[in-house]
C-alpha cells in the first residue's frame, strides 16, 4: 500500500472491505439458512458503495466551479446502475448473480472516472491509488459472490 495515502482513509477504507469478505465466507461456509441472505446483503453493500462513489464525484465537481459537465453525468450513473441491478429481484427474474456480475464489473471500472478527475486537477493522486485498491477489491469480492450464487442456483 502506498505510504502517501493518509492513515485514516487507508484504515477506514480497508475496514470497509470486511463486510463483503465476511459475507463471502458466510456464503461459502456458513449455515445453510444464511446462504441466501449473505449474497443479498453483499449485493446491497456493493450497490450502496457504488452509489456513494457517485456522491463523491458529485461533491468533487461541486467544489470546483470549472468542473467539466461530464462529471455530473458520471456521478449519477452509479445510483442508476445500482437501481437497475435491483429491478430483477423485484420483478422475480434471475437475481442476484447477473446483477452482482454487472455491479462488480462497474466497481472495478469506477477508478477510471477518478483517473480523469486527477487529470482534471479535481482529485488527489493518493485518493486515486486508494480507490484502485478498494474498488478492485470490492469488485473482485462482488464477482466472487456472483459466481457463488450462479453456481449454487438450481
Amino acid at each position: 500500500m502506498p505510504n502517501d495515502i493518509p492513515i485514516t482513509p487507508r484504515l477506514l477504507g480497508l475496514a470497509g472491505l470486511l463486510p463483503p469478505i465476511l459475507l463471502t465466507l458466510v456464503a461459502l461456509f456458513g449455515p445453510v439458512e444464511w446462504q441466501w441472505s449473505a449474497p443479498a446483503v453483499a449485493y446491497a453493500y456493493a450497490a450502496l458503495i457504488f452509489s456513494f462513489l457517485g456522491g463523491i464525484w458529485w461533491g468533487l465537481a461541486a467544489a470546483h466551479k470549472n468542473a467539466p459537465g461530464w462529471i455530473y453525468v458520471a456521478a449519477i450513473l452509479p445510483s442508476l446502475i445500482a437501481l437497475a441491478t435491483y429491478l430483477p429481484w423485484i420483478l422475480g427474474l434471475s437475481w442476484p448473480g447477473p446483477s452482482m456480475l454487472l455491479l462488480g464489473l462497474c466497481l472495478m471500472g469506477s477508478p477510471l472516472v477518478d483517473r480523469q478527475l486527477v487529470i482534471a486537477g479535481i482529485e488527489s493522486a493518493w485518493m486515486l491509488r486508494l480507490r484502485w485498491i478498494l474498488s478492485l477489491s470490492l469488485g473482485v469480492l462482488t464477482l466472487t459472490m456472483a459466481a457463488i450464487t450462479l453456481v449454487s442456483t438450481p
